[in-house]
């Protein structure tokens, strides 16, 4: 997304802007409200800035509001708290008009053990046995909410947290998961939590069931 962003941008304003990404998604992933921030001059008519956007990438890209930002406002800086959701098909065939935006995965899932095994993981821990590769800026998140519900044959999986790291929320599903079909047992995630060993986790889900929900701005809770 931020590529063609930047391309389309580019056309309307002349040169493209550096952009600063509310939150950076692997490849695959989809955002329903993203939120992004750029520099630009003053007299940059926002509403022809939208309508060229929107006719250059939509459907794929749409820019749902643009506004000018106020006090020193940064889309990955300002926000206090993402949301992503992951959405699981278990039902025995896939459903070919969103397969794109959820994992099909045939086979109930086992809620209870689920949600025992997600007290484990709230608040501030180390997360390393949930992240790709060290990260720069360390392996400590809080993690605000992980929540698990059924809605017939799809399970939907919400994390909140101050920040993510790169593939953390799919490594938090498909622990969840290895815990919903049996092969962990719930006491077992709090013990590869404190592992601190990206080699303790099951394989992760793929990219495509997780979506970027929210961004939350401000100790408010307010949102985009």
């Amino acid at each position: 997304m931020e590529g063609v962003l930047s391309d389309a941008l580019a056309r309307v304003l002349g040169g493209a802007p550096k952009l600063s990404v509310a939150g950076r998604t692997d490849a695959g992933v989809h955002a329903r409200r993203q939120v992004v921030s750029f520099a630009a001059d003053d007299d940059v008519d926002l509403e022809r800035l939208q309508r060229s956007i929107n006719g250059m990438l939509a459907p794929e890209v749409v820019a749902w509001d643009v506004q000018r930002g106020v006090g020193g406002f940064d889309a990955r800086f300002s926000a206090t708290a993402r949301e992503y959701r992951y959405r699981i098909g278990t039902g025995p065939w896939p459903d070919p008009f969103d397969a794109r935006f959820v994992w099909h995965r045939p086979g109930a899932l086992a809620l209870s053990p689920m949600r025992e095994a997600s007290r484990a993981l709230l608040g501030e821990h180390d997360f390393a046995s949930f992240c790709r590769r060290p990260q720069s800026g360390g392996t400590v998140r809080r993690l605000e909410r992980l929540s698990i519900a059924r809605a017939g044959e799809r399970v939907e999986i919400s994390a909140r947290a101050n920040a993510f790291l790169h593939q953390m929320v799919r490594a938090l599903v498909g622990t969840l998961v290895a815990v919903g079909d049996g092969r962990l047992e719930p006491g077992e995630v709090a013990e590869i939590l404190a592992a601190r060993d990206r080699g303790r986790t099951p394989q992760m889900p793929p990219a495509h069931g997780l979506t970027l929900e929210r961004v939350v701005y401000g100790r408010g809770g307010s949102g985009r």
